[in-house]
């Protein structure tokens, strides 16, 4: 009797086994309409400085700022087109430092926290109800850590002389 239990308990362990489905990746189609709408926009106007504008701008403000993604050691929001922007002007990334061998360099760790808060701009990317996209933007269109990018946009409802936020119309990278 003992051995038809076993017999028993060892075919339902083997019958609860079966084997992995195989995994299927599936290759990302690129951007949405709406994000490959604002790359191939070209920025209009006069670009000018982050820590200039910030104090000037009210939301609905449409604007042209310039810089350099960096500003925090993670300049990309993950599953968002969010990046921070940073003012050359008042930002320093750690590889412009004689003898900085910093592994990131696009955080500028050696810049102040007042200087950080003057010196960059988050960038958004909205779709038409007015939402943040829910995709990833690093990396498209050239938009990478340390990348110069120009940009048009109006200023967001939220921002501040403290929070400089702005919802991309253009962006273009590029020196």
């Amino acid at each position: 009797m003992k051995s038809t239990h076993l017999l028993l308990a060892a075919f339902g362990l083997l019958a609860s086994c079966k084997e992995n489905a195989p995994t299927v990746t599936v290759a990302p189609s690129g951007p949405s309409e709406s994000l490959s709408r604002v790359l191939d926009a070209r920025p209009e106007g006069e670009a000018r400085a982050i820590h200039l504008v910030r104090t000037e701008v009210k939301p609905g403000d449409v604007i042209t700022i310039r810089g350099r993604i960096m500003g925090n050691s993670k300049p990309f929001v993950e599953g968002r087109a969010v990046f921070i922007l940073g003012d050359p002007e008042v930002l320093t990334p750690c590889n412009e430092i004689p003898g900085d061998e910093c592994e990131t360099p696009w955080d500028t760790c050696c810049d102040s926290s007042e200087d950080k808060k003057r010196g960059i701009a988050s960038v958004q990317v909205v779709g038409a109800d007015g939402k943040v996209l829910k995709e990833g933007i690093e990396g498209v269109g050239g938009l990478e850590k340390l990348a110069w990018v120009t940009v048009t946009g109006s200023v967001a409802d939220g921002s501040s002389v403290d929070l400089l936020l702005i919802n991309a119309q253009a962006i273009d990278v590029g020196e």
